[in-house]
């Protein structure tokens, strides 16, 4: 299959375009830069140079593939709209990959996320509408939500439209700017490990390599109109997670009582997220597709150590 992937260089990208060729797939990566098509051929891939904002461009690259998987996002936009703008350039990406491919049966598989699952009382499934994480990002989040829904509403369209809900933590080697690294962050600079009240509450994760290996299986054989969850752990409690990289560090792991996480404190912007939590279920997406998570977990992951080089 001839599949155009966008965000080949970035964190999963770059485990996703691997992966595809391993399995004999011919890839072509979108590359804005030299740098990304340097190392978009490096990981094997045929370059096509453009950007998220030439639709057209888009649109002729989706047409001429048998095949597009979407990881990419206008990151360009964070520093004057913020997730809003990053989220809201996503939606004519999508309907410009829906005019592409309306009517081939051809194969759009875009990320997606799993937010909290509220008063649930269970982990969220498959079958659960996209659901917000935290009122401060509930705008952005419903942005994202009709990004999603736009891209299951293709399948109405003739194309095999999904989306790969990417688990709250995709741990690996490569993970630089997700949540793990800000929590080490956090915790260098203040000097311990903080957890919000009591720490029960319940993180998903993943490898992302098994985020990869989805990836296509989505691409291969998922049917039209469906969500995945790329999701490995399907509830690690925060404060296990915080024991863990006080361990490795060698800092104390302190409760934050939860009535002072709303001002300015250990967590700043992300008060309204640690407090949440996010049980989610891989069942639906294991019996239809065959994934099975086969990397470490985000426990063993910390383990391995590349989360803390020595010095």
């Amino acid at each position: 299959m001839r599949v155009f992937v966008t965000g080949g260089t970035g964190h999963s990208g770059s485990y996703i375009v691997p992966e595809l060729i391993a399995a004999g797939h011919e890839v072509t990566g979108l590359a804005r830069s030299d740098t990304a098509a340097a190392a978009l051929s490096a990981l094997g891939a045929k370059v096509r140079r453009g950007s998220l904002q030439d639709l057209d461009g888009l649109k002729e690259a989706a047409a001429d593939s048998d095949g597009v998987i979407h990881v990419a996002h206008r990151q360009d936009l964070l520093p004057s709209g913020g997730l809003n703008a990053v989220a809201a350039a996503e939606l004519p990406i999508m309907l410009a990959y829906g005019e592409a491919l309306a009517g081939t049966g051809k194969p759009l598989v875009a990320a997606g996320s799993i937010g909290s699952g509220g008063d649930l009382g269970r982990p969220v499934t498959e079958e659960d509408p996209a659901l917000p994480s935290g009122d401060e990002y509930k705008g952005t989040l419903r942005i994202r939500n009709i990004v999603e829904t736009t891209v299951i509403g293709l399948a109405e369209q003739g194309v095999r439209s999904s989306i790969v809900r990417i688990a709250n933590i995709a741990h690996g080697t490569t993970d630089r700017a997700g949540f793990l690294p800000v929590l080490i962050a956090l915790a260098k600079e203040k000097g311990y490990v903080g957890y919000p009240g009591d720490g029960a509450n319940l993180w998903n994760a993943v490898h992302i390599s098994d985020v990869a290996s989805l990836f296509r299986l989505a691409l291969e054989k998922g049917p039209a109109g469906k969500y995945w969850h790329a999701v490995g752990d399907g509830g690690i409690t925060f404060r296990e997670i915080a024991e863990a990289i006080g361990s490795r560090l060698g800092l104390p792991v302190v409760s934050v009582p939860v009535d002072v996480l709303m001002v300015p404190g250990y967590f700043g912007f992300l008060a309204n997220i640690v407090t949440q939590s996010y049980p989610a279920s891989n069942l639906i997406t294991r019996r239809t597709l065959g994934w099975e998570p086969a990397r470490p977990g985000l426990l063993a992951d910390l383990d391995n150590g590349h989360y803390f080089p020595a010095g």
